[in-house]
């Protein structure tokens, strides 16, 4: 199994290439089963989770070649069986974006129920209830979801769905399964994340009618046929995120190319409140960081929530940062439950935190020590390379699988701008 070695202490310095979003490509990657023509992706991260999607479209029979350049083309002209086993569903939760795209195309899908990750519950009903809300009918059985049209409809039919929470791939679900409905969809308390508007303006390529993408409440005018289209992923904000809070920690002065400062308002306004200076470039965005934070950064007490506020997914980063800068701060956490498994392994790295509920309480501290630390989830291990790059000595991040699932090199972007990291295999 793969780890990390990190030797910290050093700024990073230079240049590093942000990757297309994870959370982009895989429901893009999806929307080309709704056409029967060509469709072509670029910028597509070379991720497990995007290798575990093309994995499962090309068992249903679609043809998909992916580029070392990141190019993914895609043929769903030949796919053959409308269904997603658990085999190749049980480690990726965004598996279920291909129930909506299956069902509005071929009348029919069989998903399994989907696993994934360990940071507590994200239920598909809400994809359940919006799709019956068009007319599927869905049943779940043996620990799939069967969907199909009534007996003698040829399309679904639009609707208006209201969701009990705002879901992300449910409101991907909906866009895509209305672009081919019968009729309007009017989608109300609509996820607002940039994965969803760059998803929307890919369906427009191939020929939807859609508007409001972007805000609360998205319009969809379902059209007969969508064509085929060349899209390009937008740039990962959470990758983004990422880096400009490894290099607020460590100091160092880095431009992110591709970086969109506009995804990320709420991290950029208290990276600059804690002391750094952000600038968003043209097509990039450039951080310098005085560093160490322990002598030139405050703390941020901060609170997730949905888009446009602090995203949950940069929760653990940023908290890694208030672990060595000045003061003492709140990172509340409203998203999802479990989402502090980091704490104790950045404990063991000697920083000071206590959790009361959804609250984590963090006392700044001027070093911390290298160690070796176990990674819990995605973002919890991008939190641990951050307290590593920072650390004295050396620190093991071990069960980096999970690292590689949301980050597409992270150890050679990181060398490449100064760091002291390797893989150990």
């Amino acid at each position: 199994m793969d780890k990390l070695l990190i030797r910290g202490g050093r700024p990073l310095n230079g240049e590093v290439r942000i990757s297309g979003a994870k959370n982009a490509a895989l429901p893009e990657l999806c929307a080309a089963l709704l056409t029967a023509e060509p469709v072509t992706l670029t910028n597509v991260p070379r991720l497990q989770d995007v290798s575990t999607m093309l994995k499962l479209i090309r068992n249903m029979g679609v043809g998909a070649d992916w580029s070392e350049d990141g190019t993914v083309r895609l043929d769903a002209s030949t796919l053959t069986t409308p269904e997603a086993p658990y085999e190749l569903v049980k480690t990726m939760r965004a598996s279920v974006l291909a129930l909506g795209p299956l069902l509005a195309r071929f009348g029919e899908a069989t998903v399994s129920l989907p696993g994934g990750c360990a940071i507590g519950s994200r239920p598909v009903d809400q994809h359940i209830k919006g799709l019956q809300a068009m007319g599927a009918n869905i049943v779940v059985e043996h620990g799939y979801m069967i969907a199909r049209l009534p007996e003698g409809w040829k399309r679904l039919k639009g609707a208006r769905i209201a969701t009990d929470m705002v879901t992300v791939t449910g409101t991907e679900n909906f866009l895509m399964a209305a672009a081919l409905a019968e009729g309007e969809t009017i989608l109300e308390n609509a996820a607002q994340e940039p994965e969803i508007p760059d998803l929307a303006e890919m369906l427009i390529r191939m020929g939807a009618k859609i508007e409001g993408h972007g805000t609360s409440r998205i319009r969809i005018e379902g059209v007969d046929k969508l064509s085929g289209c060349q899209h390009q992923v937008v740039a990962d904000r959470i990758e983004t995120g990422t880096f400009l809070c490894a290099v607020a920690a460590t100091g160092g002065d880095v431009v992110l190319r591709h970086g969109r400062a506009d995804h990320l308002d709420a991290v950029v306004d208290k990276l600059r409140d804690a002391g750094a200076t952000v600038e968003a470039l043209d097509g990039a965005i450039r951080i310098s960081s005085p560093g160490p934070a322990w002598k030139h950064l405050k703390a941020q007490t901060f609170r997730t929530t949905e888009y446009p506020g602090f995203p949950t997914d940069m929760q653990a980063q940023f908290m890694a940062l208030n672990c060595v800068s000045q003061g003492a701060s709140k990172a509340t956490e409203t998203i999802f439950e479990n989402r502090f498994m980091h704490v104790n392994e950045l404990v063991r790295l000697g920083a000071h935190i206590q959790i009361d509920g959804k609250v984590a309480v963090i006392e700044g501290v001027e070093h911390l020590s290298g160690a070796t630390v176990m990674a819990t989830d995605l973002r919890a291990s991008a939190s641990l390379v951050i307290a590593g790059l920072v650390a004295e000595g050396e620190t093991v991040v071990d069960r980096i699988y999970h690292l590689d699932r949301g980050y597409d090199q992270m150890e050679a972007k990181l060398r490449g701008i100064g760091a002291d990291i390797e893989r150990v295999r």
